[in-house]
């Protein structure tokens, strides 16, 4: 009489619980060990400072960007030092500094998120496409882009501002001015990572595989390559989110960027407060300025400890400084192995 076997409970693989600690940057905080974890919250507190601020932009600003007067004590008057009706005091143009640098942060937030949404885009699709298909496709786009990679940054967004917006614009078309001329630098750091990843995964067995049971291009491509070949961008994306505030301040400051009745922009500022140091006015330029090096330096931070920890070699150092060496004795008369292990 055959009799059914319960199976053991105590064998069956326990379900691993993802809790939120397993949350992006999160892990990373929890491995990070040192001063590579001073410099991961150093970054993400600097960060999110900045973050919050645009955000809270119209609630933490005293003034509008553009505001002039006061309607109780009327003008605010040029170049006035710091008092308390205005704590950062007045630029030459007769802004509120501190409102001037808090609705910065909102201008500075939205070029970056577009011009990184609309690299990534276009970055991982056409070396998607130039890595799988290959070819005279894969040859004429490495070429483009590599002509792009070579030309000078700073100068290569000068032009495509002047050809957007003839250097002058409002408030979105500045933006969006600002953005294109950053995609069009940064479509080419994608396209190659992306299409060096494409190429060799597409000669993997599972790819190859998919082709003999009769998957079509498009899904190979979406499925199984993509997924497997952008590992890496986040980090990319970080550090060229650092990239993306230096490159809008750089051109504010030599006047290519946003006009200041239509939105707040810290290059922009900065260049128009040289003048003032030589004449002992320093707060016009110094807020805006240390704004830009903080928001640069905090994403810069995050961006390499990150790029750190996702190091193997890095992983595996620590791994190693973290096992006893062999031979030593841990309490309770324990001898660590060869192997790392405790006897």
């Amino acid at each position: 009489m055959a009799t059914a076997v319960t199976p053991d409970k105590t064998t069956a693989p326990a379900k691993r619980r993802r809790g939120w600690r397993s949350l992006p940057l999160v892990r990373q905080l929890h491995q990070s060990v040192g001063l590579q974890r001073g410099m991961l919250v150093a970054g993400l507190v600097l960060s999110g400072i900045f973050v919050l601020t645009a955000i809270l932009a119209p609630l933490l600003a005293p003034y509008e960007y553009n505001q002039l007067r006061d309607p109780i004590s009327g003008a605010f008057g040029a170049q006035q030092a710091p008092s308390s009706t205005h704590l950062l005091g007045t630029t030459v143009g007769g802004y509120d500094v501190l409102s001037r640098v808090i609705w910065g942060s909102r201008t500075a937030l939205y070029v970056i998120v577009i011009a990184l949404v609309l690299s990534l885009f276009l970055g991982v699709f056409l070396g998607l496409v130039s890595g799988y298909f290959g070819g005279w496709v894969d040859r004429v786009l490495v070429v483009i882009c590599d002509a792009i990679y070579a030309f000078p940054s700073l100068l290569l967004a000068i032009v495509m501002a002047i050809v957007i917006s003839g250097g002058q614009s409002s408030l979105w078309g500045g933006i969006l001015a600002a953005a294109i001329s950053i995609t069009v630098i940064y479509v080419p750091q994608y396209f190659r990572v992306v299409r060096a990843e494409v190429v060799r995964i597409k000669a993997e067995a599972f790819v190859e595989s998919a082709k003999v049971i009769g998957a079509g291009h498009w899904r190979i491509m979406t499925r199984h390559v993509l997924r497997n070949s952008t590992r890496t961008l986040p980090l990319i994306v970080t550090l060229n989110a650092s990239e993306a505030v230096s490159t809008l301040a750089a051109l504010g400051f030599l006047g290519f960027g946003i006009q200041p009745t239509k939105a707040a922009e810290w290059g922009f500022d900065l260049g128009r407060s040289l003048s003032d140091v030589t004449s002992g006015i320093w707060w016009t330029a110094l807020w805006p300025g240390l704004a830009i090096v903080l928001v640069v330096l905090g994403l810069t931070l995050v961006g390499e400890s990150l790029n750190d920890l996702a190091d193997p070699r890095l992983r595996t150092r620590r791994r190693a400084a973290d096992v006893p060496p062999a031979g030593t004795v841990e309490p309770g008369g324990a001898v660590v192995t060869s192997e790392g292990y405790v006897a």
